[in-house]
């Protein structure tokens, strides 16, 4: 015969003793509550981690978009600087060639420069074509009008002491496109109004094209590891040789290029022919008394504004250490920003968790490099129209950076008029705030005509090369796109 439930001997266990006084009864619900307490935390702490767990398993995915040179690489190098700083810090001094390449690409260009006009070539044509805008031949106009340049001895000897820089351009795309194919020099025209002069060598841009984007290139740089001696002769100490003979070539050149820079007829040959190294990505020129140095090291601020040419789409994974989501896995995508480069965008639009778009705000008053009928301006409206257009993107959070304020800031110091270049502008004021309203009131009415559904309008006022100001911007992004991306994977 069983037992029946009075009988079970875990309910006997269970139940208080049947002499249990009211002061027992009441030490004992304490002791219960106290118990059932700490199993809810228990039990409460398993649920967050495995939270943890489930968001470590879908990392976050960040697309880059924008026109060539938006910035794009600039604001992932920004994402790796403040959030994957161990990871920023190992890969910091393996910049230092692609830095020491920017400067001497500076040097080669204004010596370009210099060679055609001692040699007697303006750069200037005699006619136009009809992609040049009324203020263009104006301008072209006035140029030729103004007497000739009076180029000395010194100018003659200075292109002579900096020769071996060509050299030095030529060792480090070399050194790089030996190590492996995915990385070479591009060429491209000369990003400046004038460009109908004949034999004018094209500017090299230093370029990648892989998986794992600047990655890929800064291997080749890595600090090499002492070799065992029965190992034979090592490739990584003599690749260091080569980079020690490089520095010491620019270091002993350094005089020479202050002097080729500061120099008064240099530039105005410069600002005849409308070349602006200063706003151009990778302009070093200005430090040269701090990296043509021996022992030169690179700042963060120097690798953010190294300049490194995406071709394709770059894939770059961190694992944060910094921030709101330390050990979540960020995946950004970096994508080459030139026309010929923008059908690789659309694979990557779905299952993206959110866009940052940046759209440059300084060039309004230039020409797309690979297409001088296009204003650049107005090149970033389009892109910004089709993104905002596209239906598989209609749930998917876009930022906009409208970037290059400083630059703009600068442009407008200057005297450059923008209703010279952008009719619409009218007679605003010339000025910064104005400037910054009226674009971002036309990005802001392009995404609420052309949105699929009605989006909510991200917008950040953005110089990414300012890293201080960046990483706040950044701050605010990021617990922007986490609440997007916990909402679709459920966990709100």
């Amino acid at each position: 015969m069983g037992r029946t439930f009075d009988e079970d001997p875990l309910t006997l266990a269970m139940a208080p003793p049947r002499d249990e006084t009211p002061e027992q009864r009441q030490l004992r619900e304490q002791a219960e509550a106290e118990a059932k307490k700490i199993s809810d935390e228990i039990d409460e702490q398993i649920r967050r981690e495995r939270d943890v767990d489930r968001r470590r398993k879908k990392p976050v995915k960040l697309l880059l978009l924008g026109q060539s040179e938006s910035g794009k690489t600039a604001t992932l190098k920004n994402f790796q600087l403040t959030y994957a700083r161990r990871e920023w810090s190992e890969e910091r001094a393996s910049w230092r060639a692609v830095i020491q390449l920017n400067l001497v690409r500076n040097v080669n260009l204004i010596l370009d420069h210099l060679t055609q006009e001692m040699g007697g070539s303006s750069g200037y044509s005699d006619g136009h074509n009809s992609d040049d805008s009324e203020l263009e031949i104006q301008v072209r106009k006035r140029a030729k009008a103004l007497p000739p340049l009076r180029f000395k001895e010194k100018h003659r000897l200075l292109k002579l002491r900096l020769t071996p820089l060509a050299g030095v351009q030529a060792d480090l795309e070399r050194k790089l496109g030996e190590a492996s194919q995915e990385v070479y020099a591009t060429p491209v025209n000369v990003a400046a109004p004038f460009e109908h002069a004949t034999n004018r060598r094209a500017l090299q841009e230093f370029s990648i094209n892989s998986t794992n984007g600047w990655k890929t290139a800064l291997d080749k740089f890595r600090t090499p590891r002492p070799a065992r001696p029965e190992a034979g002769p090592d490739p990584l100490r003599k690749a260091k040789e080569i980079e020690d003979e490089i520095t010491e070539i620019i270091a002993s050149c350094k005089d020479d290029i202050k002097e080729l820079w500061e120099d008064p007829v240099v530039t105005e040959m410069l600002n005849r022919r409308k070349v602006r190294l200063e706003d151009s990505p990778g302009f070093f020129l200005n430090d040269a008394d701090r990296l043509a140095t021996r022992n030169y090291q690179p700042t963060d601020d120097d690798v953010i504004r190294a300049r490194l040419r995406t071709l394709g789409v770059q894939e770059y994974r961190f694992i944060f250490d910094h921030g709101r989501t330390v050990g979540q896995e960020w995946r950004l995508y970096d994508v080459g920003g030139t026309r010929s480069s923008r059908a690789a965008w659309y694979p990557y639009f779905d299952d993206v968790d959110a866009i940052i778009f940046l759209a440059p705000i300084s060039p309004f008053d230039e020409k797309l490099a690979e297409d001088r009928r296009v204003n650049r301006l107005e090149d970033s409206y389009l892109l910004w129209r089709s993104v905002c257009s596209c239906k598989l993107l209609a749930r998917t959070q876009i930022i906009l950076f409208l970037n290059k304020c400083d630059l703009l800031q600068a442009k407008l110091q200057r005297g450059v008029r923008i209703r010279d270049s952008v009719p619409s502008f009218g007679d605003r004021k010339n000025d910064l705030p104005t400037a910054t309203r009226y674009f971002q009131q036309h990005f802001k009415d392009i995404s609420k005509q052309h949105s699929p559904v009605a989006r909510p309008f991200y917008m950040y006022l953005t110089s990414v090369i300012d890293t201080r100001s960046t990483a706040v911007t950044l701050g605010a992004v990021e617990e922007s796109i986490l609440r997007e991306h916990l909402r679709h994977a459920d966990l709100m």
